[in-house]
């Protein structure tokens, strides 16, 4: 069942779904839906996706409680830039931020905490260097830009998935 359908939790997910959208579970609606969810599901055999998930769920109430404090802690700080009131001297940069971590999972994490934490947004990832580049809003220096990446969001992430 692997090699014809590699995903069936994904196209039982995708044929749920799409009944529930159609809000019907008549034979031209189930029909309609395995259409959809078989090759969708099937397509996903292409992109080589990396087998992994969770090897630790200790850190993770503590990762989720520190984004929450920075993207509320950020939100201030851009808020306060917009405005004017975060004084003079203020500047926006880029920063190649050295990673060690390599799961795709825990990539793929970094790359949403640091987009939806305002003032930050993940720009480019260079696998053969294992560096990523980070656009920040109030550039306060590269070296504590990196610190704060490594530290805060790359160690605990790496405790998780790797």
């Amino acid at each position: 069942m692997s090699r014809w359908l590699p995903f069936p939790l994904l196209a039982l997910a995708l044929l749920g779904l799409w009944l529930l959208l159609w809000q019907s579970a008549s034979p031209g609606a189930l029909v309609t839906g395995v259409l959809v969810a078989l090759p969708a599901a099937a397509t996903l055999r292409t992109l080589d996706l990396q087998r992994g998930g969770l090897r630790r769920l200790r850190p993770v109430p503590r990762l989720l409680a520190a984004v929450v404090v920075e993207v509320v802690r950020s939100n201030n700080a851009v808020a306060r830039i917009i405005l004017g009131l975060g004084g003079p001297g203020r500047r926006a940069g880029f920063v190649r931020v050295p990673l060690a971590m390599r799961s795709h999972a825990g990539l793929a994490a970094l790359a949403c905490i640091l987009t939806a934490t305002p003032g930050t947004v993940w720009v480019d990832w260079d696998e053969a260097e294992g560096t990523m580049l980070l656009h920040v809003l109030d550039m306060i220096g590269e070296d504590e830009w990196v610190r704060i990446v490594k530290e805060r969001w790359e160690r605990p992430l790496m405790e998780i998935f790797e």
